[in-house]
């Protein structure tokens, strides 16, 4: 298979495992939803693939786009975050923001098994520790009134 054509794959495998983070942030009503993970994840990847071009034409070394990367989507969280009171909010999002960016970086540099294992591993915990989270919260609030 040429790299063109696994590159390709892994633009196209970020598309769909941001697409997944994505749609349970949509189905959730928060503010990065679909189109947003799947623009992290895509975008993350597009720069891995990037640098390791770079890295090879240039003799940069393709961790210092990574390192970017992350700095990068650290402001893209910081702009989840909303200050109300004296609580924060959207720090899910915000982190959700950020792993989403692992997987992107994951599927440029082709580590397919590991961008699909993380993937699994967040819907997990988006998904079925929230219910667990909720009740805590609930049975807290019963005992402080």
């Amino acid at each position: 298979m040429s790299p063109q054509i696994q590159e390709i794959i892994a633009l196209a495998m970020a598309v769909v495992l941001g697409a997944m983070i994505g749609l349970e942030r949509e189905i959730n009503g928060k503010p990065a939803g679909l189109r947003t993970n799947i623009l992290i994840c895509l975008g993350a990847a597009a720069f891995t693939v990037i640098s390791k071009h770079l890295g090879t034409e240039l003799g940069a070394g393709p961790g210092r786009m990574a390192a970017g990367i992350v700095a990068g989507v650290g402001f893209l969280g910081a702009g989840a975050l909303i200050h109300e009171g004296s609580g924060i909010h959207g720090l899910t999002t915000a982190a959700s923001i950020w792993l989403v960016a692992s997987i992107g970086v994951a599927c440029g540099a082709g580590l397919y098994l590991i961008a699909v294992v993380v993937t699994a591993m967040a819907l997990f915990v988006l998904l079925c520790l929230s219910p667990i989270t909720k009740r805590l919260h609930k049975k807290i609030q019963k005992e402080n009134t």
